[in-house]
């Protein structure tokens, strides 16, 4: 007899708790970070699941029902994004029909979006900072809001109030305020169609992955704000600042994070790692800058009821015996290149590992190269559970035949 979809989503939502907290489920769990692959599976351009999202949601559907994998992940939060970021002429991204082809996923434009002169501003009054410079930096229709007056000027009658309002009367300022106007309808258009999704996945027996996004503090500076280079040259000029600012963002970070889970009722938060990596800083540097603010992170979600699912994005095998360092059972940790073997060994009892089909093999490889590396990881990562099966990171380029055997022989092999 077979089960129904309410089944279906219990057991497989109950595969992947069971793997997080270390215990054995009845199978390995397989997921998988599609991003832009259901466009090209459907034969549609990155840019029509960025600006359509009756073909988005087609695209996604498509994938989900056909490859089965046991959660998914909702497109429409960062996929659906093209309308938005025309309204606000975003400056941070290039995407197709921006900078790009139709068929190229987004790229990040980096640059110095904080000077190094402005840290006393920010940590001052971050939100201050952030809507009177950072925005009109980054929102080429927000311009306008530099012109305004600190809101914490516009205090009473007597305090501000008399011209504080003037800069609003201006044409910049109004051009900027009706561009929010119009990117709350774009957001707003976005948000309903994610709910949606979810609410049908869940009918159809698939869980999301996850419930929200943060990131860690100092990534956030770097980012965001500072760029890679002048963070870099931060950590030697004016480390003091550098590790004030990400004290500063620590507490932003995990409000996004619980404001999430909590909207979302999925305990489950994404955080992309970037800067924390081998290649990026020494050990030392690690531990003044980058990791204390992380593990406070995740200690805070964690006392929150919020799983921590971090990305280590890049080789990070030098610091597994660091960020073992928080309560055990509590935690996903996704790895994209370091070596996952070496974090069973350090890891094993202490957090849920996901990952690392390399996309290497997904894009050029043959199935039966997927099969070998897929059998190699649930025998020595999955042993005993706490292994997540799942490529090492998004699957943009990979063979469709590729991602089935991934999917399929987990399926078939990882039965404990």
């Amino acid at each position: 007899m077979s089960k129904t979809t309410e089944e279906l989503y219990r057991e497989r939502e109950k595969r992947v708790l069971d793997a997080i907290a270390l215990t054995k489920p009845d199978r390995v769990p397989v997921v998988a970070l599609f991003s832009f692959f259901p466009a090209k599976y459907s034969n549609m351009t990155v840019r029509e699941v960025m600006y359509d999202p009756e073909k988005q949601w087609k695209a996604y559907w498509r994938t989900l029902t056909e490859f089965e994998p046991d959660m998914d992940q909702n497109p429409f939060a960062l996929r659906f994004i093209g309308p938005l970021l025309d309204t606000l002429d975003f400056r941070q991204l290039k995407w197709p029909g921006h900078g790009i082809s139709d068929n190229f996923t987004y790229q990040f434009v980096e640059d110095e979006y904080m000077m190094a002169d402005e840290y006393e501003a920010f940590l001052f009054d971050p939100t201050d900072f952030m809507i009177r410079k950072y925005w009109p930096r980054v929102f080429g229709a927000l311009g306008g809001l530099g012109k305004i007056s600190p809101p914490r000027h516009i205090v009473t009658y007597a305090m501000g109030m008399p011209f504080g309002f003037a800069p609003y009367n201006t044409p910049e300022v109004a051009a900027s305020l009706d561009a929010l106007k119009a990117a709350g309808e774009k957001s707003m258009e976005i948000a309903k169609y994610a709910a949606s999704y979810t609410a049908k996945a869940k009918e159809a027996g698939f869980p999301m992955q996850y419930g929200g996004f943060t990131q860690a503090p100092f990534d956030t500076l770097g980012d965001y704000f500072r760029g890679t280079k002048g963070l870099m040259l931060d950590m030697y000029r004016r480390p003091k600042l550098v590790i004030r600012a990400c004290e500063k963002l620590l507490p932003l970070m995990i409000d996004m994070a619980v404001g999430a889970s909590r909207a979302s009722g999925n305990p489950r938060i994404f955080i992309p790692i970037h800067k924390g990596l081998d290649g990026f800083m020494s050990m030392e540097q690690f531990h003044t800058f980058f990791w204390p603010t992380l593990r406070d992170l995740f200690v805070a979600l964690i006392n929150e009821g919020i799983v921590p699912c971090p990305l280590w994005e890049g080789n990070c095998t030098s610091r597994l015996p660091t960020i073992g360092d928080i309560p055990p059972g509590r935690a996903l940790y996704g790895f994209e290149a370091t070596d996952i073997f070496k974090a069973k060994e350090i890891l094993g009892d202490k957090v849920c590992i996901k990952g690392n089909v390399p996309l290497s093999m997904m894009a050029t490889g043959t199935p039966e190269d997927v099969v070998a590396y897929c059998k190699k990881l649930i025998d020595v990562v999955g042993r005993d559970g706490g292994y997540i099966m799942d490529a090492a990171s998004s699957l943009d380029n990979a063979k469709t035949e590729n991602v089935r055997a991934m999917i399929d022989f987990t399926k078939e092999y990882g039965v404990y």
